[in-house]
């Protein structure tokens, strides 16, 4: 290890504790149990050594004078021993390319193959050399890539030095058949593919479905034109049915039962029966005489019928619902299908449904919950009790509700683990594990996040879960809580289930009057307690909280950059807590559902919601994003607020409680 980049080893301890006593006549036997507890270990950095480093950077980030250019040359001669001494290497040879760089380049790439320091530099390079137009020394550099423009590029260049068009060609295929429209770079090599007949209209159709289904619809109009005359409205369906799906609806427009329009109403109608489920119903029983649909098309269509309808709670789901066969349904489709029973209180139908479900599912804690609450609704109560005690020491939403129905204590099966300092030491030699908690302690998350992958790339499972523990004792807990879960090793409570920002937690949960363990659970199942976590829709940082609702909570407009700074964004999180436990008089429940799936959602749920038991009415929320959250942080509550012998006061109420008028 080198000098700069160091350790400090937490001493170890023996902890000694009398576990038992007994008296034997006069003899009194004392035993005693010593177990040896992991060494923490820090990771510690220079300061002196990280600003040398930005300043570094900073000169390269401008057009460096002769005078910063010395300056820049003693920095990086002073950092030797720095981990990222070699993203400076990177970022000069990024900032001074010309074709006079290809050997110091070359020994680079080489020096960090495969490593995150690679491709920013290789792309960069290939982007170059294409543009110079060096052939040879492009396919010197290149390797295999999802960036199209230089996979183009690359075989535009094999053709070049000569090899054969009916090696390169073919490979053109797979460039074509995709969704999006592709960079103009690669229109040269393109024409000479379909000049060469490559291009049939079996693939303008493929592609044309592809870009209809999740790709750039308007791409299709141009895809449609390549097609003879007599073909080209197959693209103007697809056009009409992307936009629309309620074309569908005229069957008119499908006048030759071909396999394209088979497949072009099949994707309409599927969209449709979301949109306006009556039309959907109507357009396919007419469609069923006309068009010739696959045993395939039919199941999917029967499916997305069965989940959308039942969705919706439109009377016909449960026609949909039973058209499907038991042995070949897919979870999703059972839950409908057991949503539908446990809405009416059905039990016998409850029994029924579970015991006709795969054999492969049976085993699974959520049916054996169910199965076993049938049971004892149908008063059996003797089979019943025995799966819920089954159920009862598991560490799971299921498992707790189970434990609480017996009224017996919980368990967290809580098997921490054991590593050595020798361990963590050991992986901690590896210079992506430096340069990963380096990026890390300067603030650059996604840069350490590349160089742990790669880290963990190198290790096997066993390092990995010392990796884990390392990245928990140094506060990088999101680190930890993935990798755990990744290699399978769920029994360490603590490491997966870390008091992250524990002072910040408190202070704002009880500033809001609400309990800590439900803002951690919320803030776990959110991010993982990553700060800088943005979720596709906008939501961001520890609490993932969406810009209009920080807006409000902050009586102000919040940039991204406020809303990663885990401080900010406990204390909004935490007030948006408060504010939706009260809007929902008190209910936890109904105030966790409103915090993923929105408020006026939840209240418009509960409009269309007899009053029914609590578990049956988080089993039937419509939304499997929310139905899912919803038992997580119940759960993760229950980690959180975990006292050895009692039985959980959050799953009490949770089985004592209705929901619904």
């Amino acid at each position: 290890m080198n000098n700069i980049f160091k350790v400090f080893m937490f001493s170890a301890f023996t902890l000694s504790s009398v576990i038992s006593t007994a008296a034997y006549g006069e003899v009194e036997v004392t035993q005693e149990k010593h177990t040896q507890l992991d060494e923490g270990l820090t990771v510690l950095t220079d300061l002196e050594q990280q600003q040398k480093f930005l300043d570094a950077e900073n000169l390269l980030s401008k057009n460096i004078s002769s005078a910063e250019l010395t300056e820049y040359k003693k920095l990086y001669s002073e950092l030797a021993d720095y981990p990222l001494q070699p993203y400076l290497e990177q970022g000069y040879l990024l900032e001074n390319m010309q074709l006079t760089s290809a050997e110091a380049i070359a020994e680079f790439l080489a020096k960090y193959k495969n490593t995150p320091l690679d491709w920013p530099l290789r792309k960069a390079w290939l982007s170059y050399l294409a543009e110079q137009d060096q052939a040879e020394l492009f396919l010197s550099f290149y390797q295999r890539t999802s960036n199209k423009v230089l996979t183009c590029q690359q075989l535009t260049f094999s053709l070049q030095t000569g090899i054969s068009e009916d090696i390169i060609l073919p490979q053109v295929k797979k460039l074509w058949l995709t969704g999006k429209s592709l960079e103009k770079e690669c229109d040269p090599l393109l024409k000479k593919w379909a000049d060469a007949g490559y291009r049939t209209d079996d693939l303008i159709i493929q592609r044309i479905a592809l870009a209809a289904n999740g790709g750039q619809h308007t791409l299709i109009p141009y895809l449609t034109k390549l097609l003879p005359d007599e073909k080209q409205y197959i693209g103007k369906l697809w056009h009409e049915v992307r936009r629309d799906p309620a074309k569908v609806a005229k069957l008119k427009k499908f006048p030759h039962n071909s396999v394209q329009e088979s497949d072009i109403y099949t994707y309409g109608i599927k969209r449709l029966i979301w949109r306006n489920p009556d039309l959907a119903i109507k357009s396919y029983q007419k469609a069923q005489k006309k068009l010739d649909f696959t045993y395939q098309q039919k199941e999917q269509i029967a499916e997305k019928f069965a989940v959308a309808l039942s969705s919706k709670k439109h009377p016909e789901a449960k026609v949909w619902l039973a058209k499907l066969e038991p042995t070949n349904v897919d979870r999703n489709i059972l839950q409908w299908q057991l949503t539908e029973v446990l809405k009416d209180q059905n039990w016998t139908a409850v029994i029924d449904e579970l015991t006709l479900m795969p054999a492969g599912y049976k085993t699974e804690l959520q049916w054996k919950y169910w199965y076993a609450r049938a049971l004892i609704e149908t008063d059996e109560l003797e089979l019943g009790q025995n799966v819920m005690s089954e159920l009862s020491g598991k560490r799971h939403y299921y498992g707790f509700l189970a434990a609480s129905y017996l009224d017996t204590s919980v368990s967290l099966q809580n098997n921490p683990l054991a590593i050595t300092r020798e361990e963590k030491s050991a992986i901690l030699l590896y210079p992506s594990a430096q340069r990963a908690f380096e990026f890390y302690y300067l603030g650059r998350y996604i840069e350490a996040r590349r160089e742990w992958r790669y880290w963990l790339s190198q290790l096997d499972s066993r390092e990995k879960l010392a990796a884990a523990k390392l990245a928990n004792e140094n506060g990088w807990f999101d680190r930890a809580i993935f990798t755990l879960s990744q290699e399978g090793y769920l029994d360490d409570v603590a490491l997966r289930f870390p008091k992250a920002f524990d002072e910040k937690i408190n202070q704002y949960a009880q500033k809001q009057t609400i309990n800590p363990a439900w803002a951690f659970a919320i803030a776990r199942r959110e991010s993982s307690f990553m700060t800088d976590a943005r979720s596709p829709v906008g939501a961001s940082g520890l609490m993932q909280l969406m810009p209009n609702t920080a807006k409000q909570l902050n009586k102000g407009s919040v940039s991204r950059k406020y809303l990663y700074n885990a401080d900010n964004n406990i204390q909004l999180g935490t007030q948006y807590l408060r504010d939706l436990l009260d809007e929902n008089k008190g209910n936890q429940i109904l105030a966790t559902a409103s915090y993923n799936a929105g408020p006026h959602r939840v209240k418009s749920w509960l409009k269309k919601t007899k009053a029914m038991p609590a578990d049956i009415w988080i089993e039937t929320i419509p939304f499997k994003e929310t139905r899912n959250y919803v038992k997580s942080v119940l759960a993760y509550q229950e980690i959180y607020q975990h006292k050895p012998g009692q039985v959980s006061q959050i799953f009490a109420q949770v089985i004592n409680m209705n929901i619904g008028d």
